[in-house]
């Protein structure tokens, strides 16, 4: 049985570049993006489901655009990126086997190029919650919640 869990914040963008929409949300379900649309739409539809409601705004996941944050171990370096609301790292940067065996462990997607970063159905279920100040309230990757600000 798929859980599925609906992310709702005060505003939704799909891409980093798009103006931000009240009233919308994003139904995941497993790894997996499986709708977009309003908040109500989605309850509705999908009566009892799980619901994350967040202040800011939910978007795509980050892609890192560079080494990796230094930390005490591989694992720490990734959880600084989830803190930072990031989902995806070029493997370039991920050259040290115990960084790279760390990425892949916690979820990071690791990418053989550059993509932008979206919200769309059937897409991987990477999204961040950001402030108006662009610090991120939660991180999930690939449908799981690894990063909750207090």
């Amino acid at each position: 049985m798929t859980v599925r869990t609906v992310h709702a914040a005060t505003r939704l963008r799909t891409t980093l570049d798009e103006h931000p929409l009240p009233d919308r949300a994003v139904l995941v379900a497993g790894d997996r993006i499986e709708a977009v649309g309003s908040l109500g739409e989605l309850t509705e539809a999908y009566p009892g489901v799980r619901v994350r409601r967040w202040p800011g705004t939910l978007g795509p996941a980050l892609v890192h655009d560079g080494p990796l944050p230094p930390a005490p171990s591989p694992r720490e370096r990734v959880h600084a990126l989830f803190r930072a609301g990031v989902a995806a790292v070029p493997a370039a940067f991920l050259t040290d086997p115990g960084l790279r065996a760390a990425a892949v462990r916690n979820g990071l997607a690791v990418l053989d190029r550059p993509r932008p970063p979206v919200v769309v159905t059937g897409g991987r279920a990477d999204l961040a919650v950001l402030t108006d100040d662009g610090s991120c309230l939660a991180t999930v990757v690939a449908g799981r919640l690894v990063h909750r600000r207090a």
